[in-house]
């Protein structure tokens, strides 16, 4: 046998080799494996996606320099966003919906801009900042128009939400309390260069508005609904279920959110 022969079997036995090693398993986020206490959302069962989950901010980690202000990830209840949803729809929002564009602050895996491309928005864009979950929710996109779920035109991008600039048109911004109170200032401030002069209603739905002293305080801003949404019993005891299998126990279940709905006021002195 010629050394060239000896070099190539040796080079089919290593490869033959490394195709009988079983693939590594990616690793995922802490919070993520059934040894965290990580149980799958009745949503994902029943749409193929995956938004479960709950990540403890501390684990939420980019490289960016917001990173320390980052709340968890955990996606919110479809019951709560519906009706929250619902809710901001009393209030008459200047155009109809397929005039609005749905941005959601803070994605994470996406799953209220899945919920948000059901109602026919003009487009629905998140923006989330982690880039592993932020691949998730590409993916997840991809699968529910793929399922012909989509009514909107679905995008996800990567990145600091302070660093977004709303789209032109009117706007239905959606936070499920994704980061601190000095980002959500920063944001705020960002907002007052840009909505100044600007033509389009932008209202903003807060769901748990831990942050929510922040924009009281903020010139602008006119709070339109504040208090307790409940969750489905359905929700209810998923939520319940998945919260109470942390090993840790940091965060307790409720049947309802604290939220509110914010319209900016500040070019508008009919309100």
């Amino acid at each position: 046998m010629t050394a060239r022969a000896t070099t190539q079997k040796t080079k089919r036995n290593a490869e033959s080799a490394q195709a009988r090693r079983p693939a590594k398993k990616k690793k995922l986020l802490p919070g993520l494996h059934v040894d965290e206490g990580y149980i799958q959302h009745p949503f994902d069962a029943e749409y193929g996606v995956r938004t479960s989950g709950l990540i403890v901010g501390r684990a939420l980690k980019s490289g960016h320099h917001n990173d320390r202000h980052n709340t968890a990830y955990y996606g919110v209840a479809p019951s709560i966003f519906q009706r929250i949803l619902a809710q901001w729809r009393r209030y008459k929002p200047a155009a109809p919906l397929s005039e609005y564009t749905f941005v959601d602050l803070g994605a994470g895996m996406g799953r209220a801009l899945l919920l948000a491309s059901e109602h026919g928005f003009r487009q629905c864009i998140g923006v989330e900042m982690n880039p592993t979950l932020a691949a998730i929710a590409r993916r997840n996109n991809a699968l529910w128009r793929k399922a012909d779920r989509a009514e909107s035109p679905l995008r996800l991008l990567c990145r600091d939400a302070v660093e977004y600039k709303l789209p032109a048109g009117p706007c239905a911004i959606f936070l499920f309390n994704p980061f601190g109170a000095p980002v959500l200032k920063r944001l705020l401030t960002q907002w007052d260069k840009q909505l100044r002069g600007r033509e389009g209603q932008v209202d903003l739905l807060y769901v748990n508005n831990e942050q929510e002293r922040t924009l009281r305080c903020q010139s602008g801003w006119t709070r339109l609904f504040a208090g307790e949404i409940r969750r489905s019993r359905a929700d209810a005891i998923a939520d319940r279920d998945i919260l109470n299998n942390q090993p840790d126990g940091e965060y307790m279940a409720a049947n309802w959110e604290d939220c509110s709905i914010y319209r900016w006021t500040g070019n508008f002195s009919s309100f």
